[in-house]
């Protein structure tokens, strides 16, 4: 994952929407003490420290279950259970192996609730996504060996 800005790391603003760490309340920027007990916490060990100290996930690392070890053990409230997981979409970007010839399904094969699927086309099947199923765990990030899954900001 790229080094990201203080900002850019809790807020995933469009000139970098990186992936956020899930419930995050609007001022966690303020509240986050950088004590890293969320870090120690996670189940999936991928979250880690970041620009400044800041906690950040790392989906190369694996994916999220949404366990809420993160959110239980802060003492900031940095999180909030009420709010969305994420906050983003994710997206198959051009460089996709099948999108370029090459057989590989690996991002449909680490998906959970079966959100990746693989249209018929010629030369080969085409990557789809279904946003209303997608949970964005980050399982398709961690498993694409063409580093062609990112994230969006909704509309």
């Amino acid at each position: 994952m790229n080094a990201l800005s203080r900002r850019a790391l809790l807020r995933a603003r469009p000139e970098n929407p990186a992936p956020r760490l899930p419930w995050l309340a609007d001022d966690a920027l303020n509240r986050c003490t950088r004590c890293g007990d969320c870090i120690n916490a996670c189940e999936e060990a991928i979250l880690i420290n970041g620009d400044g100290g800041f906690p950040a996930i790392d989906f190369n690392l694996g994916g999220c279950t949404a366990c809420g070890a993160c959110a239980d053990s802060c003492a900031q409230s940095v999180f909030d259970r009420a709010l969305p997981l994420w906050p983003q979409h994710v997206n198959i970007g051009e460089q996709c192996l099948a999108r370029n010839g090459v057989y590989c399904q690996s991002c449909r094969d680490g998906c959970g609730p079966a959100a990746i699927a693989f249209a018929p086309a010629r030369p080969m099947p085409q990557p789809m996504i279904d946003a209303n199923a997608c949970t964005r765990c980050g399982m398709c990030i961690a498993l694409c060996p063409a580093d062609a899954i990112n994230w969006s900001l909704p509309a």
